[in-house]
């Protein structure tokens, strides 16, 4: 693990503190770590906890304590320690982060379209409502996907009368209940119907514009989300899941069954794939799809860079070996995670593009 990668690590740790609740401060933009001077503990240490307390109105070792938990088992760090006023001290472990790494793909190759859904909500009843507009209607849906993720139960709600086209978004409505009974969804309205939406989008396109954007913000419903290219992160998304499917039907022309026997040097798709648990806790919790919605894009962006510098197929003359073979198991370990996250969204995700 690089300085660089052990403060995207500690970044990774502070968003998930900020964003599960733990922590109130402003997430920084970047954060620095320092090798230990001489007769310091361990080999790096960050002062952010530090720099946090003040908005976070908690002691500083208390910061720490909060960032400790969500850091240790990460890749490549094998003990965190909190020193003096609140200083994390790392050190390093580079055989445990390959075997963290390895055993977490193994996991979502295991779990497929499951992987980071959780007990935790086990026996509780979630009711929510929403008033009788399309958006509203399709976050609560995903909202109840997100809360069955981490073990729920849900009901989903209209205050009044419903749409019969809603139901060609995904969108199911049994009940009719009030305010009072249950948690509201009430995000910017769509101004647009949903006929108007599919007629002119499509369900997948209109599904991820109503969803991208934060609830409190405007949904962005434009022609851009039809667009085949990089413009449109939608079609990335896409094209990344249907990327990886490809990368293991042509490994079967090499003879080549994904299976992760050696470390894959991809830190930015591992962190990705690390962090999706979380995401999906987060989003569950604040009632928020469009966490996931950026965490996708994130996934595809660290899975196209992956594969652009570590190729999973031989190239030239090269000859298939357990390097490709663990390639292709990274690769469809993000596959798996890109489906998973746009099945909680609604949106399907074919195997051609």
């Amino acid at each position: 693990m690089t300085p660089a990668d052990l403060s995207r690590t500690v970044l990774h740790a502070v968003r998930r503190a900020v964003d599960e609740d733990a922590l109130r401060a402003p997430v920084p933009a970047r954060v620095r770590v320092e090798r230990t001077r001489p007769g310091g503990s361990g080999d790096y240490a960050c002062a952010v906890a530090l720099q946090l307390a003040g908005h976070a109105a908690l002691p500083a070792r208390e910061v720490a304590a909060l960032l400790r938990d969500r850091v240790v088992g990460a890749p490549g760090i094998g003990r965190v320690e909190i020193t003096g006023p609140g200083f994390l001290n790392f050190t390093l472990d580079a055989s445990a982060g390959a075997e963290a790494r390895a055993a977490r793909v193994r996991e979502v190759l295991d779990a497929g379209l499951r992987y980071g859904r959780v007990t935790t909500e086990a026996g509780r009843l979630h009711r929510l409502h929403h008033p009788p507009e399309v958006r509203a209607a399709v976050l609560a849906q995903s909202v109840a996907r997100l809360l069955r993720t981490q073990g729920g139960q849900v009901l989903v709600g209209c205050t009044e009368e419903t749409d019969p086209r809603w139901e060609d978004l995904g969108v199911r409505v049994g009940l009719r209940y009030g305010a009072e009974e249950s948690a509201g969804i009430r995000p910017v309205p769509a101004r647009a119907t949903a006929a108007a939406l599919l007629d002119r989008l499509g369900r997948d396109a209109a599904l991820w514009g109503l969803q991208r954007p934060a609830a409190h913000d405007h949904a962005t419903l434009g022609d851009d989300l039809l667009v085949q290219g990089e413009p449109n992160p939608l079609f990335l998304v896409r094209y990344a899941h249907a990327r990886a499917r490809a990368l293991l039907r042509e490994g079967e022309r090499f003879g080549l069954t994904a299976a992760y026997e050696t470390d894959v040097d991809a830190p930015a798709l591992h962190a990705a794939l690390a962090d999706h648990p979380g995401v999906l806790a987060a989003a569950a919790l604040h009632h928020a799809p469009d966490r996931v919605a950026r965490h996708l894009e994130t996934v595809a962006d660290a899975f196209f860079d992956f594969h652009a510098t570590t190729p999973p197929l031989p190239v030239g003359d090269e000859k298939p070996s357990a390097a490709h073979r663990s390639r292709l198991a990274l690769a469809e370990a993000a596959g798996k995670v890109l489906a998973g996250g746009l099945f909680v969204l609604g949106i399907s995700a074919p195997p051609h593009l």
